[in-house]
């Protein structure tokens, strides 16, 4: 592998690109001088020979009077930081429109310290202007508790039509209330293109801000009650009846389309403005030209241009349509929240937000200049993902969020948080560094590119705090234990895996299980996840079989026996806890597995349905896109059997979940 020349080092370095990086042994990696090349002219620099690279190391250290200004300005309340402004006048703008000039002592102004929290500008007399995020220290903290964490499509009930929904979403709130917990941690909502076939994955969203009207309930909308009883029974006759083991969202969304064109009246819809209408705009394009706007006709490929503006208006009546869609769909998502706030919870809702987004889609389209298009982001080869991860999906430009004001982060952020009482956010390192892979090369073939994860930070602190939710970060893996001390300090809390916790590795090797007594306070703890085996199915050894059959393992037996030392390891830890006797059969030890989580000091504990019923299928296994059926997958039983939502939650196993994980009193802080 050929290394970089020390000035292609600095060169990256200045852009934020790392030339090494610590595997999870903390062995040093170093990047490849290509490697490096292809990911800075991801970043529109060009680094291809000595003389681009000398160019554009004196256009980074050139230095003007206005490149000393802050792309951003973040302040905590009561700070009044100086800020170099190089101008001869400046007026803070205040979020609610009211202004305050500010006195310029050597090309510095001092900011007032009673600017709330909020979204403010510093102008400038050039006619520039700088955001200014004030945001709190940290978020607060919110009690403790336990709940339920589903993937919402994979438990429709006998009401719903072939899919789980958010009417399903209000069932399982009310449940999970009734039987004393707090939190329903569910899937990603995200947007995904109208067009079949429909995205299975949650994690790989058209549009990050907005919802996928595949979720909604159509006997709940308004027009449903409003309509003619010979349109509801047209309706009512369009609902898809039975259950199989597989989800069709293809099948169930023409079912709801169909039955939602029934009952939809574009005179009855306000036109969409702003944003809403730049994705509506976007979905209408998308079922005339195809869910990827990097294949639609040139003219039609920027949002701004004349030929966009002229399909709005042909396509008026469709834009109408997928508006309408938002708004029902975000209306129903909210009273599954308003239920958990009638009932006293303390999160209720927690919503997942996804790593990134589909480059064909809406968000791609409508901040072509904030992602990186030519790259994609996904993980380094480790031990469970021997040949890395490789998620097709663009990255942050780290330059253009900040020259933006983090405004697509905001808006995001708001949306999602707004909706619910909690906030996941995956794979919350990309706050501080995201593996990016050139648009040529393989999932090993990449490097890191840092962010600036305070200004991040403080975006989410600010938006959580304003929608009075609680944030959960995804830190699993290969993490750097600063990067957890900052999100600790932030109020972010981690998440905690019984598959994962081990003591730091030594020599090489792996840790040993860290002991339940000793994990971290400040987490949200469960078993597993959904790239990650079930209970039951971890206990059998499914993902060492399925992984095999695929392909996927260099070495088939050397991988049994690893997973055959660590499941004698697991049970061993819960014989010691007094959690299991010595006979314990599988379904007793995986039920032990999650009484294990009342045992950690975590906050929050939160199981899969799933696992109270032996469900042995994962939701998706990373790696593989139609080899095995990602995001297809209805709850099941252990012997392949869907369930539908009513009947889980009248099951007798499913309470019994209720009171193991119910163990612990419920927390009167916060």
């Amino acid at each position: 592998m050929s290394g970089p020349s020390p000035e292609l080092e600095r060169l990256a370095d200045l852009h934020g690109v790392a030339t090494t990086w610590l595997d999870q042994l903390d062995r040093p990696v170093q990047v490849s001088g290509p490697t490096i090349v292809k990911v800075l002219a991801a970043m529109g620099v060009d680094a291809t020979s000595d003389e681009a690279i000398a160019e554009a190391l004196r256009r980074a250290g050139s230095g003007s009077s206005e490149d000393r200004r802050p792309a951003v300005i973040l302040v905590h309340p009561q700070e009044r930081p100086e800020v170099d402004v190089a101008g001869a006048g400046a007026v803070v703008r205040r979020e609610d429109g009211s202004r305050e000039e500010l006195p310029v002592v050597a090309g510095r102004v001092r900011l007032p310290g009673d600017l709330p929290l909020g979204w403010h500008a510093l102008l400038l007399d050039d006619g520039s202007e700088v955001p200014i995020i004030v945001a709190p220290e940290r978020l607060p903290t919110v009690g403790e508790g336990w709940g339920l964490t589903v993937q919402l499509y994979a438990v429709p009930s006998t009401s719903s039509w072939g899919i789980g929904d958010l009417a399903d979403l209000k069932t399982l709130v009310s449940w999970t209330a009734d039987h004393g917990g707090d939190v329903v941690l569910v899937n990603p909502l995200h947007a995904v293109s109208p067009t079949a076939p429909m995205q299975p994955s949650p994690y790989f969203p058209a549009s990050r801000r907005w919802l996928n009207p595949v979720y909604l309930r159509v006997e709940d909308l308004p027009e449903y009650h409003a309509a003619e009883a010979g349109v509801r029974r047209h309706v009512d006759a369009l609902r898809p009846v039975g259950l199989t083991d597989r989800i069709d969202r293809d099948a169930a969304w023409s079912a709801k389309q169909a039955a939602l064109e029934l009952l939809f009246d574009p005179a009855d819809v306000e036109e969409p403005t702003g944003d809403l209408a730049d994705f509506a705009v976007w979905a209408a394009l998308s079922e005339r030209h195809g869910a990827d706007w990097r294949e639609w006709p040139p003219e039609l490929r920027r949002p701004e241009s004349p030929a966009v503006a002229r399909a709005r208006s042909e396509l008026a009546v469709r834009v109408r349509w997928h508006a309408w869609l938002q708004r029902r769909t975000d209306e129903q998502c909210r009273a599954a929240q308003a239920v958990a706030a009638e009932r006293g919870m303390r999160i209720g809702v927690m919503h997942d937000l996804a790593v990134g987004t589909d480059p064909g889609g809406a968000d791609a389209w409508v901040l072509q200049e904030a992602l990186a298009l030519d790259a994609r982001i996904g993980a380094p080869p480790d031990e469970f993902n021997q040949r890395g991860q490789d998620w097709g999906m663009p990255p942050w430009r780290p330059d253009e969020l900040a020259r933006l004001g983090y405004a697509p982060l905001r808006d995001m952020v708001r949306a999602q948080a707004q909706r619910g009482g909690g906030l996941r956010i995956d794979h919350i390192l990309g706050l501080f560094r995201l593996w990016w892979i050139p648009v040529d090369g393989s999932s090993s073939d990449g490097a890191y590119v840092r962010y600036d994860a305070a200004a991040m930070l403080a975006v989410i602190a600010l938006e959580a705090v304003r929608a009075g939710a609680v944030v959960v970060g995804e830190d699993l893996g290969t993490v750097p234990k600063e990067v957890r001390t900052i999100l600790a300090e932030s109020g972010v809390l981690g998440t905690s895996l019984l598959l994962f916790e081990r003591e730091d590795a030594a020599d090489g090797a792996a840790g040993r299980l860290r002991p339940l007594a000793s994990w971290r306070k400040e987490s949200m703890a469960s078993v597993s996840t959904h790239d990650l085996p079930t209970a039951l199915g971890w206990l059998r050894g499914e993902h060492v079989k399925v992984r095999g059959e695929l392909g996927q393992l260099r070495d088939v037996g050397e991988e049994w026996a690893a997973w055959q030392r660590e499941r004698d390891e697991l049970v061993a830890s819960l014989r010691s806890a007094a959690l299991i006797e010595a006979d314990a059969d599988d379904v007793r030890i995986a039920r032990a597995m999650q009484q294990a989580l009342t045992l950690t000091p975590s906050r929050w504990i939160v199981a899969a349905p799933g696992d109270a019923v032996g469900d042995l299928r994962q939701p998706n296994l990373p790696g593989t896109t139609d080899e095995y059926p990602n995001w297809r997958l209805a709850l099941t039983t252990h012997d392949g059997r869907p369930i539908p939502l009513d009947e889980l939650l009248a099951d007798e196993r499913m309470a019994r979940l209720a009171g193991d994980l119910g163990v612990r009193p419920r927390s009167a802080a916060g």
